[in-house]
């Protein structure tokens, strides 16, 4: 009879034992969710290289960028793995060069008129396959909740792609107008006047403050400065007034520009008030060069859907309090494609076992704390894209900003191929960042040398070069 009580006590002990343990572990796994740093990656349409003003242009107004760079490091020699929307963010999401997913333009990649095409070009794929392990579906299975803004053009829906929360994201390539209604983007207007970008940094910031101390990651991707351009109508006459700088001279798109830059001044804000940003690692970038009709990156030749400089070179900075020095400066070249291992190192997150990555973690160069060395970067473009200016001499021919071929740099030298009639361009872009003199003929020691990098790479990832001729062809 007197054992009852006995029992009764021992098992409210392993009752008690049990409670403490749970609750330690809650404990534990709530301090590392906090440990976590939020993780912000800010890609803008469009933006040039040039278009900030941490990146030296006098015509557009970007305080709040120029401030976060300077507290944080610039990337002088950043470049996307694409030339164009699509296959720049499908690079980057995936983590992959673009003949692994095969996405290679927006649209056909038959561009321009069929008379002047010499080859049948590779086909584009319009969609990310579905088998494509991507960057947010890896960080929610690590814990961390995540939310796309913006422009996402890879696939119908987000949400299927590893996104908790989904503010605009769709296949369109653009708005139809940053006015309401919007048309394409799937956003309603608060009021009639009410500009697309700001709606987008509304929404936002309502997921960052509903986040309380989990950790998250914010893709934000505003469909600005992309086209149609039209302006934020109250800053319109401060540029209309300002002196054009290096062939910088369009008010309107100034005007998307500065709006875009108070927005993410407007994050950053909440970021501070909620004492957020010290614990927040921020990448920013471009997807693709400037529309060169509307913006010049002048030294750098050419602009969006070119493989010269001024179609990849892009402006980007990274921040993180306390792991990246303030003022600092890197001419590393890197790119895109490092964007999918250097978050997941950050977050402490492994890389998945069967997920292939061709970019490289560079978070030793971010914090100047371990060796990078130098490698190739690669660019693979069988396709087509019709010129956006008319007798354009900055790009290869005045008729396509691009022309079916593959582009590597290496060190300071930069090697074109083009397919049609195995055209070859080298550049030293140290002594001609501006790409003007072709050493090709001069230098066929650095050509071989390039040349055979470049075609082992194609051949290492079965990368397609188009040999089919199009009969519809007319030579001139």
């Amino acid at each position: 009879m007197k054992s009852k009580p006995i029992n009764f006590t021992l098992s409210l002990l392993v009752a008690f034992a049990i409670l403490l343990t749970v609750s330690s572990c809650n404990q534990k796994n709530e301090q590392l969710s906090i440990q976590k740093p939020n993780i912000i990656l800010i890609n803008i349409d469009d933006l040039g290289w040039r278009d900030v003003g941490f990146m030296g242009s006098e015509y557009y107004e970007t305080p709040n960028l120029d401030k976060l760079a300077a507290n944080g490091m610039i990337l002088t020699n950043a470049y996307a793995a694409a030339a164009n929307c699509a296959p720049s963010r499908a690079c980057m999401m995936s983590g992959q060069w673009t003949p692994r997913h095969k996405i290679y333009t927006v649209g056909s990649s038959a561009r321009g008129k069929s008379k002047d095409r010499k080859l049948i070009p590779t086909p584009n794929n319009e969609y990310m396959p579905t088998d494509n392990l991507l960057l947010p579906e890896v960080l929610k299975e690590a814990g961390y909740v995540t939310c796309h803004a913006g422009k996402w053009h890879l696939t119908d829906d987000p949400l299927q792609d590893g996104f908790d929360v989904n503010i605009g994201g769709c296949h369109a390539g653009a708005p139809g107008s940053y006015y309401p209604p919007y048309t394409k983007v799937p956003l309603d207007a608060p009021s009639d006047e009410y500009y697309l970008t700001n709606l987008i940094m509304d929404k936002a910031l309502d997921f960052v403050k509903s986040t309380n101390e989990k950790p998250f990651f914010l893709y934000y991707s505003p469909y600005a400065v992309h086209t149609p351009i039209h302006p934020v109508k109250e800053l319109l006459p401060k540029y209309e007034n300002k002196p054009e700088w290096n062939g910088q001279n369009n008010a309107k798109y100034a005007t998307m520009v500065e709006n875009m830059d108070t927005q993410v001044g407007r994050l950053i804000k909440l970021l501070e008030e909620t004492d957020k940003l010290d614990n927040t690692f921020i990448l920013f970038i471009s997807d693709n060069g400037g529309h060169y009709r509307i913006t010049k990156q002048w030294p750098l030749r050419a602009g969006k859907g070119s493989y010269y400089e001024g179609g990849i070179r892009e402006p980007m900075f990274a921040y993180w309090k306390n792991k990246i020095v303030a003022g600092t400066k890197s001419d590393v070249p890197v790119t895109n494609l490092d964007f999918y291992p250097t978050i997941l190192e950050a977050a402490g997150v492994k890389k998945p076992m069967e997920k292939t990555l061709d970019g490289d973690n560079i978070l030793p160069v971010l914090t100047n704390t371990g060796e990078f060395n130098q490698r190739p970067l690669y660019w693979h473009f069988p396709i087509y894209l019709q010129a956006y200016v008319k007798n354009d001499t900055t790009t290869q021919d005045p008729l396509f900003r691009t022309r079916p071929g593959s582009a590597i740099r290496y060190g300071n030298w930069k090697l074109i191929q083009y397919f049609e009639n195995n055209d070859l361009e080298l550049y030293n872009l140290k002594d001609d960042i501006s790409e003007q003199n072709n050493l090709a003929g001069s230098n066929q020691e650095k050509v071989k040398e390039l040349l055979g990098m470049l075609e082992e790479w194609r051949n290492e990832i079965n990368a397609p070069v188009p040999t089919e001729l199009n009969p519809d062809f007319v030579e001139n």
